[in-house]
C-alpha cells in the first residue's frame, strides 16, 4: 500500500482513509470487527471517529464508534501499533458543557476518547468544528499540553474556512503554540466551492495535510441513486436528495464514462479523482460491507489521465 506524508505530523497513510462513522450505526460491532480485520489485511491503516459519532442515531449518546474502536484493538493485540487513529472534539455531545474547544473541555473530553478507545495516545486530535466562543490561543494551549503529555501526536481542524485556518495559524506563530497541521473539509467532485480556491491555496502554501470528508457525497457518487426512489436504499437517504438535480446527473454521467474505460466503478473513480488534486493527502471514505474494502483497493491504484481529470472537472464546474 502506497503511502504518504500528511503534512507535517510524521505520519504517513495510506492514500484513503477509513470513515468509522458508520460504527454503532449503521454497522452493528461484529460487522464492525469484520471491517476493520479486513481494512488491516488490506493496509488500510488510518481510521477517522469522533467522540460524537454516532450520537444522532436513535438509542445512542455519542461514544458508540470509539468504543467499537477500543474493543476491536483490546481484542487484537499489537493492532494500535499498526493503525493511525484519527478522533475528533468539540461537537455537541448533548449535555451541559459537553461541547466546544474550551480548554476545560477539550482536558476531559481527551480522556473520555482515550478511554473509549482503550489507548494512551491518539494520532491526530482534531478540532471538530469552529467554536466562535473560544480564542484560538486557549485551544491551542490545550493542545500544546496534550502534545507535551503525549495523549496526542498530532493536531488538525475540520470545517474552518481559509479565513479561519489563516487567524489560527498566525496566533499559533506569534505564541509559540503548535499549529494545525491537518484540515478535514468537505470535499468531493460535487462539493467543491469550499475548498477549492483560498482554502486549499493556503493548504498547499503551509503543508498542510487534508484528508476530505463526504468524499463520495454520501454516496450520491456511487451512481445508484437515480430519482426520489432510490432515496430508501440509504439510512442517509435524505441526505442525497439535494445532489438530484442536473448537475448533479452530469457528474454522475462523466463518472461513469470514464469508470467504464476502466472497467471499475464510478464510486472508485470519484475516490481516484480526490487522491489526485493538489494538496489532498487522502480522502475519508466509510464502508458497509466487505466488498466496499475491495472497492477502496481498485481506487488507490486507478490512475486517471490528464484528459480524464478534466472531463471530470468540467461535468462539475
Amino acid at each position: 500500500m502506497a503511502l504518504r506524508s500528511l503534512g507535517t505530523t510524521g505520519l504517513q497513510i495510506p492514500t484513503l482513509v477509513f470513515g468509522g462513522n458508520v460504527f454503532g450505526w449503521t454497522v452493528d460491532e461484529k460487522q464492525s470487527f469484520s471491517l476493520l480485520d479486513a481494512l488491516l489485511e488490506r493496509g488500510f491503516t488510518a481510521i477517522d471517529t469522533a467522540d460524537v459519532y454516532s450520537r444522532w442515531s436513535p438509542g445512542n449518546k455519542g461514544g458508540e464508534s470509539e468504543t467499537i474502536i477500543g474493543n476491536w484493538l483490546a481484542a487484537h493485540p499489537g493492532a494500535r501499533d499498526k493503525v493511525t487513529l484519527f478522533t475528533k472534539v468539540g461537537a455537541d455531545m448533548g449535555e451541559a458543557g459537553k461541547k466546544g474547544l474550551s480548554a476545560r473541555w477539550i482536558t476531559q473530553a481527551v480522556e473520555d476518547s482515550l478511554r473509549r478507545l482503550k489507548t494512551d495516545y491518539i494520532d491526530l486530535y482534531f478540532s471538530h468544528w469552529p467554536d466562535s466562543d473560544t480564542a484560538y490561543d486557549e485551544t491551542l494551549g490545550a493542545y500544546e499540553k496534550l502534545l507535551k503529555a503525549g495523549k496526542i501526536r498530532a493536531i488538525g481542524a475540520s470545517n474552518l474556512n481559509a479565513e479561519q485556518l489563516g487567524e489560527s495559524l498566525k496566533v499559533a506563530d506569534a505564541k509559540g503554540l503548535p499549529r494545525y497541521q491537518v484540515l478535514q473539509p468537505e470535499y468531493n467532485l460535487y462539493d467543491r466551492s469550499s475548498f477549492e480556491g483560498a482554502l486549499q491555496d493556503l493548504t498547499v502554501r503551509e503543508n498542510i495535510g487534508v484528508v476530505t470528508y463526504y468524499s463520495l457525497a454520501s454516496g450520491f457518487l456511487s451512481g445508484k441513486y437515480r430519482s426520489e426512489k432510490d432515496l430508501s436504499q440509504s439510512q442517509r437517504g435524505q441526505g442525497i436528495a439535494k445532489y438530484l438535480n442536473p448537475r448533479g446527473f452530469a457528474i454522475v454521467e462523466a463518472l461513469e464514462s470514464v469508470a467504464a474505460s476502466h472497467n471499475v466503478k464510478p464510486a472508485e473513480v470519484a475516490l481516484a479523482w480526490l487522491i489526485q488534486q493538489p494538496g489532498v493527502t487522502a480522502p475519508i471514505a466509510s464502508a458497509t460491507k466487505l466488498a466496499h474494502i475491495d472497492s477502496f483497493v481498485t481506487a488507490v491504484s486507478l490512475n486517471l489521465s490528464a484528459d480524464e481529470i478534466a472531463a471530470l472537472n468540467k461535468a462539475g464546474a
